[in-house]
C-alpha cells in the first residue's frame, strides 16, 4: 500500500534535536507514541558525516502524533537550508481547551505566526515550535466543512 509519511529533518549543528522534538510531540495527546528509534553510533559514522553532533543524535525514528505516523532524523551533514513555515503540520483539535493547551505546549520557546483567533474559517492559530517546525491548529469540524472556502480564498 502506498502512503505518505511526513519526515522531519533536524540539524543538531543548529541546536535542533529530533529526540527532544519527538518527546514534545508525543506528549500532546493520549496515545501518541514512539514506534521505533535508532541512534547514530559516533564510533562508526560513514565518511563525510560530522561526528561533532553525533552523540545522542537520531538516525531514524518513527512516531505517532494524533493518529498520524511520522518520521524524523538528525542529519550529521550541515545543510544550507532549514525548516520553513512554507510547509507545516495541520492539526485538528477536539475543542478550544485542547487547542489552547496544544498551542501553549508548542509555542513554549517558539513563535506565534498567527495568534489564536477567528480568521473567517473557525478558531485557528499558527505556531512555530522551538525546533522550527510549524503547526496550524484548527478545530475538528470547523475546517472540514470549509475546505471549499479555504481553497477559494487561496
Amino acid at each position: 500500500m502506498r502512503r505518505t509519511i511526513p519526515f522531519l529533518t533536524f540539524q543538531p549543528s543548529r541546536g535542533q534535536r529530533a529526540a527532544e522534538a519527538i518527546a514534545l510531540y508525543t506528549s500532546l495527546f493520549e496515545g501518541d507514541r514512539v514506534l521505533s528509534q535508532t541512534f547514530w553510533d559516533p564510533e562508526a559514522l560513514p565518511e563525510g558525516l560530522d561526528p561533532a553532533h553525533a552523540e545522542g543524535a537520531l538516525m531514524l525514528a518513527e512516531f505517532e502524533v494524533a493518529g498520524q505516523r511520522m518520521r524524523a532524523s538528525d542529519t550529521l551533514i550541515q545543510h544550507e537550508w532549514d525548516l520553513t513555515p512554507g510547509v507545516s503540520l495541520w492539526l485538528e483539535c477536539d475543542g478550544e481547551d485542547e487547542q489552547k493547551a496544544v498551542l501553549a505546549a508548542l509555542g513554549e520557546g517558539g513563535q506565534e505566526l498567527m495568534p489564536l483567533g477567528d480568521y473567517g474559517f473557525g478558531m485557528f492559530a499558527w505556531v512555530q515550535d522551538r525546533f522550527g517546525v510549524t503547526w496550524q491548529l484548527a478545530l475538528v469540524g470547523e475546517t472540514s466543512a470549509t475546505d471549499a472556502e479555504v481553497s477559494e480564498n487561496l
